[in-house]
């Protein structure tokens, strides 16, 4: 197995302590997951697979080509999952046109009130990439600030479905990924973060986020892992709404 991608930021140090600690064990994967992909929208992502500086230029959020490298591996586990009959759970962006509930994210971004479009459909930017759209029988969920958590009714439709365990994709690691996942170990959620399925404009931060949330808060998988475990659980255990 390659080492963990945040093995070369990591000091002699760093892997002394987290040893010496007991940092990092491996938890497990939950017996009913859900599956929940975080702001995968066009914002994020850009409206094509392109140099991150250049995608930039439109989309100021953009995470460039590793976005797209994201999308292809969310779109191998969702399909995993959906053969399983596994809850998806979808979060996106929510913005009054007029700007007004911003709140705080204007005070750290001067770009913050730019609302590009995709060239093709002219698309808003928190749509939901076409290549993972979600279906009928699946949750779509607003959100103003980084966690899934904070201020949604994430956790009711958790609870109403019996879930106990997250399997965590989206973007960006650093910022909405790590604060979802500090917020599902809060309330006693098993969570397993698929590290291909994550992505961050910053290289740095999303390997030392992922390095963090494993060492504390989740287990970082890889897809290949993931999509084995998916394979083991029995179809039919959650009561989803009807695809028709």
């Amino acid at each position: 197995m390659s080492e963990p991608v945040w093995d070369q930021f990591l000091t002699e140090r760093d892997r002394e302590v987290f040893a010496g600690g007991g940092f990092g064990a491996r938890q497990g994967y939950g017996k009913r997951p859900a599956l929940l992909i975080v702001d995968v929208n066009y914002f994020f992502c850009g409206d094509r697979p392109e140099p991150i500086l250049e995608s930039i230029k439109r989309w100021r959020a953009s995470c460039g080509e590793e976005a797209w490298d994201g999308v292809a591996a969310i779109a191998r586990l969702l399909n995993a999952c959906r053969e399983r009959g596994l809850p998806v759970i979808y979060t996106t962006g929510s913005r009054r046109p007029d700007g007004w509930d911003a709140g705080s994210w204007a005070w750290k971004n001067p770009r913050v009130n730019e609302k590009p479009r995709t060239v093709e459909g002219g698309l808003d930017g928190n749509t939901i990439v076409k290549e993972i759209v979600p279906h009928p029988r699946d949750i779509v969920i607003g959100k103003h600030k980084p966690s899934a958590f904070f201020g949604t009714p994430l956790l009711s439709f958790l609870v109403q479905h019996g879930v106990d365990s997250l399997l965590l994709t989206g973007t960006t690691t650093s910022g909405c990924v790590r604060a979802t996942a500090v917020d599902a170990f809060s309330n006693n959620y098993r969570v397993a973060v698929v590290e291909e399925g994550c992505f961050d404009r910053s290289q740095a931060s999303h390997a030392v986020s992922l390095c963090d949330l494993h060492a504390k808060y989740a287990d970082v998988v890889k897809l290949d892992d993931a999509l084995a475990f998916v394979q083991t659980l029995p179809g039919g255990m959650f009561q989803l709404p009807s695809a028709g």
